[in-house]
């Protein structure tokens, strides 16, 4: 074991690794920050790239990079309401809230150091309970991640419990929007209108875009002066205060971390789904629940640490068992198969050095996001410099040519515009536009793994309370959904007021 873990520092800390390391991240940043460039995208981008390089480096690029590009997508979110990545949409309301308080720095710190510290966390699960958090993944069938689903898409209850019915609209929205096209599992097309190109479905990042970018651009220009919109005129040291707010929320860093870990150990899960359901576990449980949306740190630091301890979680099942935990990991496998790193449980025993090399990389990986961060955060700052009358525009080309991008397609761009006109004309009427989002991500998934459960099941839907974990799912779904009932029941008796 000794020998392993010399060869690995060695490989690790070889000059040409940590190079790769250094350029990897200064391209996950960039990627991140740049709205529809997703981290999947930036993984994809870097394949041809590792084909000339050896597995440790090549292994390093993809970690990096990936760890980084999460992070930045907190950076124009934070900065201009418009999330770089869907990881970071969770909580971008909050931060942006928190810029206009002249608080900026505070969200990106907090985005920053505890996305490392989250980061961390599942670095060390990872390393110490590999096999057994991946043994435990593999008993998820249809019937887990129908119900795992379904506690996620409660979140968009609990992140708007203000406004219930109002986010319950949206939600239902976002659900609508996932139905269109080909993409369900009778492969029926529904809602085409006769459109070839909608036979493909809405694609989710140019809807992002254009709700939380576009709704911005077409807000500023019916308003050329809006009340703190873009007014700050600085940002401060994004270190400063956060190890009093690691002192404050304890309990949130280590749920957050913990919840990032397991979702992303869930094959199929990833970051994205980790950030909302943390995002809502932390508004749920937090002693200041109604502070939430008005730019309070707490969901962010909580939210935070989830999205990058994610990425640590879904290295679990593809090292362990090759089943990729998320889309990043399924191309990262292929590049494993592709270096002679076979996935599996003999890639711990014939070379240990490699998967003890691969450790390395993402304690390398979290603790140099913080320095390169804050040089991305110090160069993102100059935006807030620009007048908001030319960086508007700018910010419309960008979405423009970002959107295009995607899949080359003008009809993404169409999409785009008309997601942000609906979401302008929804948001300047009270209705949030977060469970939308979070319909459309989750909507597939939810009705191809009820589907796949029906078929099972034979139509028997007391099957879908039959297996341990599905059933304790089921039971906390059902609990959330009956609690706030019951509360309102019992203020209607004690005369209280209950507001929708």
């Amino acid at each position: 074991m000794e020998q392993a873990l010399a060869q690995a520092f060695a490989m690790v800390f070889d000059p040409y690794t940590l190079l790769v390391m250094v350029l990897a991240s200064l391209y996950g940043l960039f990627v991140g920050a740049v709205p529809g460039l997703s981290a999947t995208m930036a993984i994809a981008l870097l394949v041809p790239v590792t084909f000339f390089m050896q597995p440790i480096p090549a292994i390093a690029a993809m970690v990096t990079a990936t760890a980084m590009a999460i992070f930045s997508g907190d950076i124009p979110g934070c900065l201009l309401r418009i999330p770089g990545t869907p990881a970071s949409a969770a909580y971008t309301d909050e931060a942006f809230a928190l810029t206009r308080k002249g608080q900026a720095e505070v969200a990106l710190g907090a985005g920053l150091v505890f996305s490392a510290v989250g980061g961390l966390f599942g670095t060390v699960v990872l390393i110490v309970a590999s096999p057994a958090l991946a043994e435990f993944a593999l008993n998820f069938s249809s019937f887990e991640y129908f119900w795992l689903v379904l506690l996620g898409l409660t979140c968009a209850v609990f992140i708007t419990s203000d406004r219930p019915l109002k986010g319950v609209v949206m939600l239902l929205l976002g659900l609508m929007v996932a139905c269109i096209g080909l993409n369900n599992p009778a492969g029926f097309p529904r809602f085409t209108l006769g459109n070839a190109e909608m036979t493909g479905g809405i694609g989710m990042i140019p809807m992002m875009i254009g709700m939380f970018a576009i709704s911005q651009v077409i807000r500023h220009a019916v308003d050329t002066s809006p009340p703190g919109e873009l007014a700050v005129e600085k940002v401060g040291s994004v270190l400063a205060g956060q190890w009093r707010l690691a002192k404050r929320y304890p309990v949130q860093i280590l749920r957050g971390s913990t919840l990032g870990t397991v979702v992303g150990a869930l094959p199929g899960a990833g970051a994205d789904i980790a950030a909302w359901m943390s995002y809502a576990v932390s508004k749920k449980f937090s002693k200041e629940p109604e502070k939430f949306g008005t730019g309070h740190v707490e969901g962010i630091v909580e939210s935070g640490a989830a999205n990058n301890s994610a990425l640590a979680g879904a290295w679990i099942p593809a090292l362990v068992f090759g089943i990729p935990g998320d889309s990043i990991t399924a191309i990262v496998i292929g590049v494993l198969y592709m270096k002679n790193l076979n996935p599996g449980p003999t890639l711990f025993t014939t070379n240990p050095q490699n998967i003890y090399a691969v450790f390395m990389l993402f304690v390398m990986a979290n603790l140099i996001m913080i320095p390169l961060g804050i040089l991305c955060i110090k160069v993102a700052k100059r935006i807030l410099r620009v007048p908001a009358n030319l960086l508007m525009p700018l910010i419309l080309i960008f979405c423009i040519v970002g959107t295009f991008a995607i899949n080359n397609s003008v009809f993404d761009i169409g999409v785009m515009l008309v997601a942000g006109i609906l979401a302008w004309l929804l948001e300047e009427n009270g209705f949030p536009i977060a469970p939308t989002i979070l319909g459309v991500v989750l909507g597939g998934m939810l009705e191809e793994n009820f589907i796949t459960s029906l078929i099972k099941a034979d139509g028997n839907m007391m099957l879908f309370f039959t297996r341990p974990i599905a059933a304790g799912l089921a039971v906390l779904t059902l609990v959330i959904w009956v609690v706030p009932l019951i509360r309102r029941l019992l203020r209607k008796r004690a005369g209280a007021p209950a507001a929708l």
